[in-house]
């Protein structure tokens, strides 16, 4: 990431945070403290945007400029409110149909699943602020583009997304090698929300819970389970699939 993807120093981070400048991340030197540190923590909890305390040397290593002890990464798209979106598609006469990503840190994995969904015509991918993949240039690239079409919601956590789409009316739907449901046996129909886990542990606990039916995809090899862009396609297909019966 080059310089121009960089903010550094307090006054710049306040003024692109209150301009409503899309922030991917912002990292703050260990034990910092300020009103503006006060204020740029308090901007990010309202914004949902990941924030980590880091030693001065992490600071460092990424910038030659003043950095004051915060720098923050600029997003490389605008992220889009899942809040305001839901009803959106309601309105324009559509049954709503997204993909979240819970805990995934690949963005290889990333990009093709999202690839995959705007060729399907998904309506966003959801993905956590904290312990996941984001919107990066590499993530870009992988999509072939296609994160530059699909609008891509940052929230809270996953276990939150779920909650406000099944008050919204979708059935929310979790892949699991460890499910009873095969995934073609199970009502996949529209509205919906499809869970994809993170590649080493799948879908969290909390989040299984949930959810409304939990699927597995038949498999009958020796390793334990697919790669998590190619069960999503897998999966989102089907989705298709049901919707045009």
């Amino acid at each position: 990431m080059g310089r121009n993807n960089l903010i550094f120093g307090m006054h710049p981070l306040l003024e692109a945070l209150e301009a409503g400048r899309e922030i991917d991340k912002i990292l703050l030197k260990r034990g910092l403290r300020s009103d503006e540190v006060n204020r740029i923590m308090a901007l990010a909890r309202e914004r949902i945007i990941p924030l980590q305390m880091v030693p001065e040397e992490r600071l460092s290593r990424l910038t030659r400029g003043q950095h004051q002890g915060v720098i923050a990464f600029v997003s490389e798209i605008e992220y889009t409110s899942l809040e305001q979106l839901i009803p959106m598609i309601y309105e324009q006469g559509r049954s709503p149909f997204v993909v979240l990503l819970d805990g995934l840190t690949d963005v290889r994995n990333f990009g093709a699943i999202a690839r995959t969904a705007e060729c399907a015509g998904v309506d966003a991918i959801i993905i956590p602020e904290r312990g996941s993949v984001s919107v990066t240039a590499d993530a870009i690239k992988t999509s072939a583009g296609a994160l530059h079409r699909l609008p891509v919601c940052r929230v809270s956590s996953i276990a939150s997304a779920v909650a406000l789409l099944q008050q919204s009316g979708l059935q929310v739907v979790a892949a699991s090698e460890k499910a009873s449901d095969l995934y073609t046996e199970t009502d996949l129909r529209l509205p919906l929300g499809l869970v994809l886990g993170a590649e080493d542990h799948g879908v969290s606990t909390d989040v299984l819970r949930m959810v409304d039916h939990i699927v597995r995809i038949p498999q009958v090899g020796a390793i334990g389970s697919l790669n998590v862009s190619v069960a999503g396609g897998i999966l989102i297909y089907e989705v298709v699939r049901q919707a045009k019966k």
